[in-house]
């Protein structure tokens, strides 16, 4: 690999030559590697078939869990969302210990005690993560997915971003089956605070407990707003938004 050092910058592939934008600027490479037949059939890439195959599993876990959580997560999440995510599955995926190499998944290595803690406090925003926002217990209720969070000041106890005047709160249940990628999302009704002092103590009721089978998440999820002449405007698209997975059941 070269660093391409000219005044026409270019990109693309030129006869054996392979031009591209990096982070550091423009590079240039001899175009080259194993061929997609013998990484396919050739026995000796049996490990990256595998690999490949695993990967593309995990991969698959991971967009199904932002799929199903869709609704909310379109409020809050980040540009490295979906790479942070991978990273999980595949922790996860190690953990089974059934399945034969090539073929480990996420839906069996959950099943690993060890898999819960990996996943539960994982925020789906990572520049505007739950315990940097709040300040606050919560309590689930595994079985009808209603989040309680202890008297709190907002004033005090929530850190809001600059010309935020509201946040809200909303909860999710979600049921999602890795196995059969069936799922069901339920939320509780979006409720808006002030930012001013005065103690609250929110109960977040879903509207219903998803009846299907499979791993239980509870999300909370938290916005900001700012309000003027009496319309509320969402700050900034979202980018001070929480989206914490709180719960696994």
């Amino acid at each position: 690999m070269a660093k391409l050092k000219s005044l026409i910058k270019v990109e693309g592939t030129l006869d054996d030559l392979t031009f591209y934008k990096g982070t550091d600027g423009f590079f240039v490479r001899a175009k080259g590697g194993v061929s997609r037949n013998r990484i396919l059939n050739d026995p000796a890439f049996a490990r990256t078939r595998e690999n490949g195959t695993e990967f593309g599993s995990i991969a698959n876990s991971g967009k199904l869990l932002r799929s199903a959580l869709g609704p909310m997560l379109f409020k809050a999440k980040d540009s490295k969302l979906t790479s942070r995510l991978v990273k999980v599955m595949g922790q996860i995926k190690n953990l089974d210990s059934v399945s034969v190499r090539g073929a480990r998944n996420v839906a069996v290595g959950l099943s690993n005690s060890m898999a819960v803690p990996m996943l539960e406090g994982f925020d789906f925003n990572a520049r505007a993560t739950m315990g940097s926002v709040l300040n606050a217990a919560i309590a689930v209720d595994v079985v009808t997915g209603v989040l309680s969070l202890s008297s709190f000041d907002p004033l005090q106890q929530v850190r809001s971003a600059d010309g935020a005047t509201h946040f809200s709160l909303q909860a999710g249940f979600l049921k999602l089956d890795f196995a059969t990628e069936a799922f069901e999302l339920t939320q509780s009704e979006e409720v808006i605070y002030p930012l001013v002092p005065g103690v609250i103590t929110p109960v977040l009721t879903p509207s219903a407990v998803p009846t299907l089978s499979g791993t239980g998440f509870h999300v909370l999820l938290i916005e900001f707003f700012q309000e003027i002449n009496g319309v509320k405007y969402l700050l900034n698209n979202g980018a001070f938004n929480v989206l914490n997975l709180v719960k696994m059941s």
